[in-house]
């Protein structure tokens, strides 16, 4: 069995054994490029010192015959990259002296001449050159800037595990999921576990006196080198190829993040015998669609620098937190990140004990509440559960991440969520609360329920005929729907932000995706691979230099580049050396996900049509990069999830089965594009190459889509009252069950009768319009007024983040902002060295000791019933009162209820 070898630039590991070829040259002195560069910005010609230039900078090969100046080696690096090619290539000049070329980026710094112009400057106020680093401090603090090329990567190790985990946790998640409650296994566990075993991997395999080979761009051929030995040596040799490092942990992170997802069980509501084909086909397609739709977008959500996607930088500092030994000072901390990490982890661990296991009401901490219980006012104000939590204090991680880490969101973004979060939960809520504002008083002030017209929880069963279709007669004999306040004004903001991304995208972006797209296809009209350079001012002297001896005609060309951009992203000249993946390979899948997609409903008993379908993807593909856009540079996502059931609603009314595959089609292939995306960008951060990443990713998804019908297939036959109220040991199917009642009414009842003109919320619908024109009226003020923060204002983000109210409350939205300022704000001013260093390894620590807190819990405790019957002040404090039991403001006596009268709902 061999495994692929992908590119054909090669590039000699001193970690196999081989002798490395040294061939050293002549240092670069400033004063020459910038004279060479000053020549041809002024004359736009060939200087005449070009074969000197030339005779005094590092090649190396690529293609036919031409040679491209490259950075010399690191310092205390053996590894030089030489030319390699056969006897009829042109041979690069001769070096003068033997010594080094210095680092590319380390250039003498007291000449400003090569340097560009507006350069960033880190803690030390250094000058940052983006070709030598990322001029942002999040990249810097998490990223190296350097390239170890001689790395294994696409080696059976990292197809082991990549492929372990991948089975494990598709098939713990969904079986987890379909529990409540539930516990959830997150990729971070992913990361910290594959390390001991890719490390006792090399201890169990390895020899010292193996033969030595070469590896190719992460892959290599070891069985040339080892052919003459036996075959169980061979055998061994085979997997013991290479040294587990940071590129093939990347891998298999990669792996368990687009694996550890789950699927719906909605086909035991809907009473569905469904086949297997059924099931894999549209598994497959709704997961690999969204891979097709995030390759094509990569030029725009992945080359770009300001494309940051802060939530990978935790996991890129833990790998070189695992992977590297180094350890600077930073503000008087000595401790190195790899034992910080180890002390924080076993602390946040050790912790979760005691607010998940022991003490409950430390996260649940409403303590104003506790002095009167029974207080609608107080609990409705100062309540953590189903109150505006004005005096938000939680002891539990779990709780300060719910919506996402603190620590890895940038706090401009932060800072507009916050914004949203106090105008929409804090001012806007309660004046129209204790208004009783579209009978909101008879409802409590948060909660994830709607509600009928006694202030009771909406029973859908009640509208339903057997069929599960639309009981008109029942509905009037029932009673409309009403939704809390905070429910309705989270429905507003989300129209708004939906609009108000377009619009956003469109003044604020818009410039920059139309010029990506205009170098696409000028890269593609000229034969050049999508990784291709826009040179430094160094790089384009040198290259230019050279090509010019060879051929002349050359010159307008290179000119023109070296004007295009003098500050390429070194991430981006890094990974320039790999072939890039052929957009036809991304193409190929998306058309063939698409076909399947097309025949899962015209064969299956779906009731959405070809043209349905067609109007699904077509809302995630448009939808997609603007949503990729704010979670790339903020950290926060936008959810497709209420649109997509709205607009099916419209034009398919009456079809609940139909709503929830077209909800399925848009939210999943939209969610997974972005996950892919995120996931080529963290290919990109740490060098991987992307073919190696494009295979990595299907295989992946192919065994974790398969992995989860088997497990729901074996738990629909084997678990007794699957998905009800009464099932066994609590898999009663939450989320699977939301799933449900949301295309039941929107499917069902449709939202006509929530937004239509004689429907009590038909107000929304304006909130479409207002999100379409702020962007705009934002972007016009900016361009007359040039005032810098206001492009710091973002509505998508200060409307859009209210989708996760419910089931978030302002606890999780409070108590999360407090901790980023304190550490994206405070210390990263005031102690930016710290920051710098531990800030990401912190953040990586606390999760996963929270997960692995959970899963011990959850294990050892919960599972087994060992708390059944564990009880005690600090297990019941929280839960007696109105705010855990959601009182309404407004109480109505048994048999009462409120509301118009009811012809007018319909």
């Amino acid at each position: 069995m061999k495994f692929p070898s992908f590119g054909n630039h090669r590039t000699i590991s001193n970690d196999c054994g081989l002798e490395i070829l040294n061939q050293t040259v002549v240092d670069t002195t400033q004063q020459n490029v910038s004279h060479a560069a000053d020549s041809l910005s002024t004359t736009g010609d060939a200087p005449k010192s070009s074969q000197g230039v030339m005779s005094k900078l590092p090649l190396k090969r690529f293609g036919h015959s031409d040679y491209e100046a490259i950075p010399g080696p690191v310092e205390g690096d053996a590894r030089l990259s030489v030319p390699i090619g056969n006897a009829s290539s042109p041979s690069p000049p001769k070096p003068r002296d033997r010594s080094p070329t210095p680092p590319f980026g380390h250039e003498d710094r007291q000449d400003s001449g090569s340097r560009p112009e507006h350069l960033e400057e880190d803690h030390d106020g250094a000058r940052i050159d983006p070709s030598h680093n990322s001029i942002y401090p999040e990249v810097r603090a998490s990223v190296s800037p350097i390239d170890d090329t001689s790395l294994s990567i696409n080696t059976p190790r990292m197809w082991c595990l990549t492929v372990l985990f991948a089975l494990i946790g598709s098939s713990s998640n969904l079986f987890f999921s379909l529990r409540y409650p539930s516990v959830g296994i997150n990729p971070i566990i992913a990361l910290i576990l594959a390390h001991p075993l890719g490390r006792s991997w090399d201890l169990f395999f390895k020899r010292v006196d193996d033969p030595s080979y070469e590896f190719v761009d992460g892959s290599c051929q070891p069985y040339e080198v080892a052919k003459d030995l036996p075959f169980l040596r061979r055998w061994r040799i085979w997997l013991a190829q290479g040294k587990w490092n940071e590129k093939e942990h990347g891998c298999v992170y990669v792996g368990s993040n687009v694996a550890f997802g789950f699927a719906f069980a909605t086909d035991k509501f809907y009473n569905q015998e469904v086949s297997v084909s059924y099931q894999i086909l549209l598994t497959l397609s709704t997961q690999i669609i969204g891979y097709g739709l995030a390759g094509i977008a990569r030029r725009y959500l992945v080359r770009p620098p300001s494309m940051i996607w802060p939530g990978l930088l935790a996991s890129t500092a833990m790998f070189s937190t695992l992977h590297k030994s180094e350890n600077k000072i930073a503000d008087g901390w000595r401790i190195s990140r790899w034992k910080f990490f180890l002390y924080v982890w076993l602390g946040a661990f050790l912790w979760y004990f005691v607010p998940g296991l022991l003490f409950p009401a430390l996260s649940y901490c409403n303590v104003i509440t506790w002095f009167a219980p029974d207080n609608v006012a107080v609990a409705n104000l100062f309540g953590v559960r189903s109150g505006l939590a004005l005096f938000p204090i939680t002891f539990d991680w779990a709780q300060i991440t719910y919506i996402g880490s603190p620590l890895l969101s940038p706090w401009w973004a932060t800072l507009n969520v916050l914004s949203g979060l106090a105008f929409i939960i804090w001012i806007m809520a309660p004046l129209l609360y204790y208004r009783n504002a579209l009978y909101s008083a008879f409802m409590p002030i948060i909660s994830p329920s709607i509600f009928d017209n006694q202030g009771k929880p909406y029973d859908v069963t009640k509208i339903l005929t057997p069929d599960f279709l639309f009981d008109k007669e029942a509905f009037q004999k029932y009673s409309p729907i009403y939704l809390p306040v905070t429910y309705f004004l989270s429905y507003g903001a989300q129209f708004a932000g939906l609009t108000a991304l377009l619009s956003h995208t469109l003044c604020f972006h818009g410039k920059d995706i139309w010029q990506q797209t205009v170098h696409s296809f000028q890269d593609r009209s000229e034969s050049k691979h999508a990784y291709r350079p826009l040179p430094t001012r160094i790089d384009t002297v040198a290259s230019i230099n050279y090509t010019l001896i060879e051929n002349p005609t050359h010159s307008s060309l290179l000119q023109h580049r070296s004007q295009e951009s003098a500050h390429e992203d070194v991430h981006n000249r890094l990974m320039e050396r790999y072939d890039d993946v052929p957009i036809a390979w991304y193409l190929l899948t998306l058309v063939s996900m698409l076909v399947i997609s097309i025949f899962v409903v015209e064969y299956y008993p779906v009731h959405l049509p070809w043209y349905g379908l067609l109007l699904s993807l077509s809302l995630a593909a448009f939808m997609f990069i603007p949503i990729a856009i704010i979670m790339a540079i903020a950290n926060q996502h936008f959810s497709l999830y209420l649109v997509a059931q709205l607009i099916c609603g419209y034009v398919f009314p009456g079809r609940p089965v139909a709503n929830m595959v077209f909800t399925v089609y848009c939210y999943i292939s939209s969610s997974q594009a972005v996950k892919f995306s995120s996931d080529l960008k963290l290919g990109h951060y740490m060098k991987i190459p992307p073919k190696i990443m494009f295979i990595v990713q299907l295989v992946a998804t192919l065994i974790s889509s398969f992995a989860q019908i088997g497990v729901l297939n074996w738990m629909f036959r084997y678990i007794p009252s699957l998905c009800s109220v009464d099932a066994v040991n609590g898999f009663s199917c939450p989320l699977a069950r939301v799933h449900f009642n949301g295309s039941i009414l929107w499917g069902v009842v449709g939202p006509d009768r929530f937004f239509g003109d004689a429907a009590l919320y038909a107000g929304l619908r304006w909130a479409f319009v207002a999100g379409l024109f702020a962007p705009i009226i934002l972007w016009l003020v900016w361009r007359r007024t040039g005032i810098k923060n206001l492009r710091k204002i973002n509505f998508p983000l200060l409307l859009g983040s209210s989708s996760w109210i419910p089931p978030a409350t302002a606890l999780n939205f409070a108590i999360w902002a407090f901790m980023c300022f304190i550490f994206n704000k405070v210390i990263k001013r005031r102690r930016p060295a710290w920051w710098s260093k531990y800030t990401m390894t912190l953040s990586a620590a606390l999760d996963s000791g929270l997960a692995f807190g959970l899963l011990v819990i959850f294990f050892v405790f919960v599972f087994p019933g060992l708390t059944r019957d564990f009880s005690w002040w600090g297990t019941e404090v929280h839960k007696k009162g109105c705010d855990w039991r959601a009182c309404s403001w407004f109480q109505l006596t048994e048999g009462d209820h409120f509301g118009p009268p009811f012809d007018k709902e319909l």
